[in-house]
C-alpha cells in the first residue's frame, strides 16, 4: 500500500517505484507543497521493500520546469521563516536524500527540465531522456543566477565550457545535446521507448544484490573527495562491510558459481533465487 500526496504520484510495480511530479498544469514546477510531498514520498519508499529501484519522472509533457516562481519566490518573499523551512526541505530531498539514497535512482526525463530541476536530475544515479526533451538554465533570462547547489553540481557534471555556455546564455537544448555533454546517459525517440528502457534497466538492477548496489554507490560518491590511497583504504573497508552484511554471498554465490561455469560476470549477474 502506497501513500497518496497532493502533488506527487507514487506507483510500485515489479520492484520499481515510480515517483512522479504531478502538477502538469504548471509544467510540474516545484511548489512548497511539492517539496514537502517529494521529501515524504522518497522517505517512505526508502523503507518500502517492495521498491528496489526508484524512478523520478513527471506527469504530462514536463519532467519539471524548476522552482515555481510565483509560489516559491513571490508569495514567500515576505514570509522569511516559511521560506527558510521550505528551502531546507527542498535542498534536503534534492541533494542529501537523493545523493545518499540506498537504492538505485533513475531520472526518466519525459519533457521540460529547467532551472532548479537540474539538481534532482543530477542527483539521480542514472538518467534517460526523450530526444526532444528540453533543458535550460533559464535564471539568467530573468536577471538571476543558478543558485542553491545548481552551479556546484554543474561543475561536477559538465565540462567548464558547456556549463558556462548554458549558464550565461540561458539557451535551451534537447535530449541529444544533453547526452552529448554528459548530463544524461542516453536518449530515446519516443515515450514508449523511454518506458521500455526504464523498465528494462530497472528490472536489471532489481536482480542485483541490494546491499552491493548501496555500497557501490557510497564508494563512488565518497571516493570522489579522497586521494588514491584514501580511496583504496575506503574500498577495502567497504568490501569488508559488504562481506559482513550479506554474509559472504559475493564469494559463496558469485565466485563459486563462476568457477562452476554457471554464469559469466561480464555477461550478466547470477540468479540470486537459486542455491549453489
Amino acid at each position: 500500500m502506497t501513500k497518496s500526496y497532493k502533488t506527487v504520484l507514487v506507483e510500485i510495480k515489479d520492484g520499481i517505484g515510480k515517483v512522479s511530479f504531478n502538477r502538469p498544469e504548471k509544467k510540474n514546477a516545484m511548489s512548497p507543497q511539492l517539496h514537502r510531498d517529494r521529501a515524504a514520498a522518497l522517505q517512505d519508499l526508502k523503507y518500502n521493500d517492495e521498491a528496489r529501484v526508484v524512478v523520478l519522472t513527471g506527469v504530462g509533457e514536463s519532467w519539471s520546469a524548476g522552482m515555481d516562481l510565483k509560489e516559491y519566490f513571490y508569495e514567500l518573499r515576505d514570509k522569511p521563516k516559511e521560506w527558510e523551512q521550505v528551502r531546507l526541505i527542498a535542498n534536503s530531498w534534492m541533494t542529501d536524500a537523493l545523493q545518499n539514497y540506498p537504492k538505485p535512482t533513475i531520472a526518466a526525463v519525459n519533457g521540460w527540465v529547467f532551472g532548479g530541476a537540474f539538481v534532482p536530475l543530477i542527483s539521480c544515479d542514472l538518467a534517460i531522456a526523450l530526444a526532444d526533451a528540453k533543458f535550460g538554465l533559464s535564471e539568467i533570462n530573468f536577471g538571476l543566477i543558478p543558485g542553491g547547489t545548481v552551479t556546484r553540481m554543474l561543475i561536477d557534471m559538465l565540462r567548464p565550457r558547456d556549463a558556462l555556455y548554458y549558464i550565461l546564455t540561458g539557451r535551451s537544448f534537447d535530449g541529444r545535446k544533453a547526452t552529448e555533454i554528459g548530463l544524461v546517459n542516453y536518449c530515446v525517440d519516443t515515450l514508449d521507448d523511454l518506458w521500455a528502457e526504464i523498465n528494462d534497466l530497472g528490472k536489471e538492477l532489481c536482480g542485483k544484490h541490494p546491499v552491493a548496489l548501496q555500497l557501490a554507490k557510497e564508494l563512488y560518491r565518497n571516493s570522489r573527495r579522497m586521494d588514491y590511497q584514501q580511496a583504496y583504504d575506503y574500498s577495502i573497508a567497504k568490501v569488508a562491510q559488504l562481506t559482513e552484511l550479506e554474509k559472504g554471498e559475493w564469494y559463496d554465490q558469485g565466485i563459486v558459481r563462476f568457477k562452476k561455469g554457471e554464469f559469466r560476470p561480464g555477461m550478466g549477474h547470477y540468479d540470486r533465487g537459486k542455491n549453489v
